[in-house]
């Protein structure tokens, strides 16, 4: 039995020990990671610059690039470098750091996700009261509340996860510091982290029921639209950013809820995925490849960049 200490080392097992499919495993991860980088980069820059995005919709979005730029730095980037140079220690700081900075980040975007649905839930079903409900004051208490929210649920787990002696290996079936395959290396349970748990999974579970009643509402509205151009732009708008929540919420679900096996699967490792490299990469493509407001903020960019030049 080991204490968890300053000076311990986690092993983190990845997907496999097998050279060529490490190199393949780092390429793929980079390739999604430059994409992720560059897409919540160019939304931040664009909300940021062009003053026609200055609206609620659009700070949430800044807010949500920035979590997703966090969330997935946290883990692939470590993924990558010990797949290149086939290491995969990572020290007992550097695990508490995952830990902590996953459940802050995966939390304050649930709840933010949470506060977006609000937001096109006023902004299509009470269009006359849309800036006095969500004013500039209300969406910065919004903000910093789901911030917070994430702040307190890091600390939480990251004080019950590490509180507990490990046996045997410290070898975590994992691309990163995954709390279940932490709690799997424990001597004994540990009934605080599971509590933790489980009143992660209710506030998730909650915020939820949340966004699909909000979009029930929304879709129910927008139906009764006269106009189908207004019908598909709401659609194209709160369909893609459903089937995403719904995505990361059922895999973290899974993953936390399900009984962990000695030995995890490759479908252990891929569910893994889900929650913590496709969001980040999906969100940028749903709100700006999709997004008609978000085109032509960045081809006016692109232009006074050209501009600029000549």
């Amino acid at each position: 039995m080991d204490n968890l200490t300053s000076g311990s080392t986690f092993f983190l097992m990845g997907f496999t020990d097998i050279r060529e499919i490490q190199i393949l495993h780092a390429v793929l991860f980079l390739l999604i990671y430059l994409a992720a980088l560059l897409g919540n980069l160019l939304i931040i820059l664009v909300t940021t610059k062009d003053h026609c995005l200055h609206t609620p919709m659009y700070f949430f979005l800044k807010n949500l690039s920035f979590l997703d730029l966090g969330l997935i730095s946290i883990t692939v980037p470590k993924s990558i470098t010990n797949c290149l140079m086939n290491y995969n220690t990572i020290s007992f700081l550097g695990c508490v750091s995952q830990v902590f900075f996953f459940f802050s980040l995966a939390t304050t975007e649930v709840a933010l996700l949470t506060v977006m649905s609000y937001d096109r839930y006023v902004a299509i079903c009470h269009p006359l009261r849309y800036n006095s409900i969500m004013s500039h004051g209300s969406c910065v208490r919004m903000a910093a509340s789901s911030w917070l929210s994430g702040g307190l649920n890091a600390i939480l787990h990251m004080a019950s996860t590490f509180s507990t002696p490990i046996c045997g290996s410290p070898e975590v079936h994992q691309f990163f510091c995954d709390v279940p395959q932490l709690l799997s290396l424990a001597c004994s349970p540990n009934p605080g982290e599971f509590v933790v748990i489980r009143l992660s999974l209710v506030f998730d579970f909650g915020c939820f029921m949340f966004i699909d009643i909000s979009y029930i509402y929304v879709f129910s509205t927008v139906l009764r639209m006269p106009s189908r151009e207004g019908r598909a732009r709401a659609f194209s708008t709160c369909l893609p950013h459903l089937i995403v929540v719904t995505l990361f919420l059922s895999s973290s679900f899974f993953a936390y809820l399900h009984p962990l096996p000695k030995s995890p699967s490759l479908l252990d490792l891929l569910i893994s995925v889900f929650y913590t490299v496709v969001p980040p990469t999906m969100n940028p493509l749903i709100y700006s490849l999709r997004n008609k407001d978000m085109k032509t903020a960045l081809k006016k960019l692109r232009m006074n960049r050209v501009c600029q030049l000549i």
